[in-house]
């Protein structure tokens, strides 16, 4: 009976110690690796009135499938000076939803002449209702939560934008 006690004991020890070394430290460590910024253009915003230099970011730009699923999920932050650009084939009424979007943004849409037409302001993290543009667009640019009104952007703006070699 004693060896029997004594193995069930060794047995829960080591089943234990197994355990615990799968577990994740109690230091705050991600199972998942932190997505970084990645930039593949630059983008410049400028005034319809008179084409004056609103700012200048670097983009990261999602045109396939999965990068516009995906597009800032995941992401603790990113700097004023960066946003992510979407570039669709085609005109059509877009909506954006924030699942998984730990940033508050401003989601910036534009028609194929790549003027704004709606913007939609300090879009909540994590909210998972549909932000729907006001009317057709190609191309939907994401910014930093109260950029588009730090930098005034009114409904034709427009941007200009170029990849990277």
């Amino acid at each position: 009976m004693k060896k029997i006690l004594i193995s069930a004991a060794l047995v829960g020890s080591m089943l234990t110690f197994y355990n615990c070394k799968d577990t994740p430290s109690s230091e705050g460590k991600s199972l998942t690796k932190e997505i970084t910024f990645n930039k593949e253009g630059e983008l410049t915003l400028m005034k319809a009135a008179n084409d004056s230099i609103i700012a200048k970011l670097d983009i990261e730009i999602a045109d396939d499938e999965y990068s516009t699923q995906t597009g800032l999920m995941y992401r603790n932050a990113m700097a004023e000076n960066q946003g992510m650009l979407f570039v669709f084939n085609d005109m059509q009424e877009r909506s954006f939803y924030m699942k998984n979007t730990q940033i508050p943004l401003d989601i910036i849409y534009l028609n194929a002449k790549k003027e704004i037409v709606s913007i939609q302001k300090n879009a909540k993290p994590f909210d998972e209702t549909s932000l729907t543009s006001e009317a057709a667009s190609q191309y939907v640019l994401e910014v930093n939560a109260n950029l588009a009104d730090k930098w005034k952007l009114e409904k034709g703006d427009k941007i200009d934008f170029n990849k990277s070699n």
